[in-house]
């Protein structure tokens, strides 16, 4: 599958899944809420009707009750009618014939009248004998006749002495409630509807957000995976998206390094094989040349003869400081390699490379000169290694130096061990101080002419494998000073 479908597919299932996901909890939310609201709201709704009903059932009762005691039926059917205009709603007044007073028929209707007037009286019965036991009644009820809800309110009417007289009995149809319940759940579906769309809107946006870096993440990941190393995510985030696209892009800048590191190790490698080649053909080609000179016959007198095998024995024997070296710098560099460590005398070593130094610095009138703070200075090492290390220096140093120069040794141990190596030759420049400790590298002066260009290499390799760092100094004209460092030493002492 192409990286586009890839993304087509990736895009289509997080995203839609995310998005349809998080409008479904929204719609849920809301309708859960809008379905116990509207449940409260109607509840509350019909209970405040109801209490509206028994006030008006208790003020209608109230004024019933003066109009039954002072006797003034004209008034009392005024009001009646007063109240039907008013009033959406059925009253009737029933006479407490148990009373020692009851309503009068000009206030009100016997039981019996009442029941043979109202032919859907069901349920009445119960609120008529609590009202006449001067309980008031209010009660919601679905009505057969009507196919609505109805609320009834009963309410006792206070006669002489403060007996029950009568029963106002309010009925009233809850259309008006109804609709204004229906409209209110029309307005929470509407609202839910529109609480949809904000959802979805909302949750595209949300994840858009969401997704976008992540899809940059993968865009990158991608990048990497076809060697390219110089894109980066271009995400900035305080969250922990942010943090894996900051962990992308180092991951993408410890590739590219590895990778210059890897084009660096190739070139190096092939560098290696080219010097290698390089210094084995030369020597190759002079044996070959004399050895065929001698098998042809062409040099016969035994001078020249002798020459030539001496010619050939130094040929053979620098394949063999070659090939040493070479083998002693793989070994130096392998990281599970270790010196076997010893104590070791750094002032033994440098008065034996001294006498060395001077012998092949004689013809030029070298002097050497070595300082230590204590007779012996011991460090923990392979003597033999240590040994090679220091006369690599001591003899670059000797080889350096013009005529009747100085070759300085200074040997001191304080927090440190610190050894410097100071001539007072030509120097090395600048450009070429960057360079000096890499394989094969051999400047052009007639001093290299025999170097191998492995010296420096394992001489840093050396102090490496000992804990050690090497330093060089140089100014062209004025000398060059090599300083190495190691780790204090275990035990010196004055003897």
């Amino acid at each position: 599958m192409d990286k586009q479908g890839k993304r087509r597919k990736f895009h289509n299932v997080l995203f839609v899944k995310t998005c349809l996901g998080f409008a479904a909890l929204i719609l849920l939310f809301a309708l859960i809420l809008g379905v116990v609201y509207m449940r409260l709201y109607e509840e509350a709704t019909m209970k405040n009707y109801r209490e509206q009903m028994k006030v008006k059932a208790e003020s209608v009762a109230k004024r019933c009750s003066d109009y039954f005691l002072n006797g003034d039926v004209r008034g009392w059917k005024e009001y009646l009618i007063l109240l039907s205009e008013i009033e959406k709603m059925d009253v009737w007044v029933i006479s407490n014939e148990s009373a020692v007073k009851p309503l009068t028929p000009a206030f009100a209707l016997d039981l019996e009248s009442f029941s043979s007037l109202v032919s859907y009286q069901s349920g009445y019965t119960d609120i008529i004998n609590n009202v006449f036991h001067n309980i008031p009644m209010a009660r919601t009820s679905f009505s057969e006749v009507h196919q609505v809800n109805i609320v009834t309110v009963g309410m006792p009417v206070q006669g002489a002495g403060g007996e029950v007289a009568g029963c106002i009995l309010m009925n009233s149809l809850v259309e008006n409630q109804r609709e204004i319940v229906d409209s209110s759940w029309r307005l929470m579906i509407i609202s839910a509807v529109i609480a949809l769309c904000v959802a979805i809107v909302t949750a595209t946006l949300y994840v858009r957000a969401l997704l976008n870096p992540i899809l940059k993440i993968r865009r990158m990941a991608l990048e990497l995976a076809d060697n390219n190393y110089e894109v980066t995510t271009g995400v900035k985030r305080g969250d922990e998206i942010g943090d894996l696209a900051l962990a992308m892009d180092f991951l993408s800048v410890k590739l590219k390094e590895n990778e210059i590191e890897r084009k660096n190790l190739d070139q190096m490698r092939l560098d290696f094989f080219a010097n290698v080649s390089h210094e084995l053909r030369t020597p190759i080609t002079v044996i070959r040349a004399y050895t065929e000179s001698l098998v042809d016959g062409v040099v016969t007198d035994p001078e020249k003869v002798q020459h030539y095998f001496e010619r050939m024995l130094g040929e053979c024997k620098g394949m063999e400081r070659l090939v040493g070296d070479l083998l002693l710098l793989s070994k130096m560099q392998n990281p599970d390699f270790e010196v076997e460590k010893e104590p070791v005398n750094l002032v033994q070593i440098f008065e034996e490379l001294k006498k060395n130094a001077w012998a092949i610095g004689k013809d030029k009138n070298i002097t050497v000169e070595l300082y230590t703070e204590l007779p012996v200075i011991m460090m923990s090492g392979d003597y033999d290694r240590l040994r090679q290390m220091f006369w690599v220096i001591l003899d670059n140093a000797v080889k350096f130096s013009p005529e009747n120069s100085v070759v300085h040794i200074r040997v001191t141990c304080e927090e440190q061990i610190i050894i410097s190596i100071r001539d007072e030759g030509i120097g090395i420049g600048e450009e070429e101080q960057k360079y000096i400790f890499e394989k094969f590298y051999k400047s052009r002066l007639r001093q290299n002419a025999k170097g191998s260009g492995l010296g420096l290499a394992i001489a840093k390799q050396i102090a490496i494998k000992h804990g050690g760092t090497i330093e060089i100094k140089s100014e062209v004209g004025k000398g060059t000073e090599v300083t190495f460092s190691f780790p204090e030493a275990e035990e010196n002492f004055e003897m």
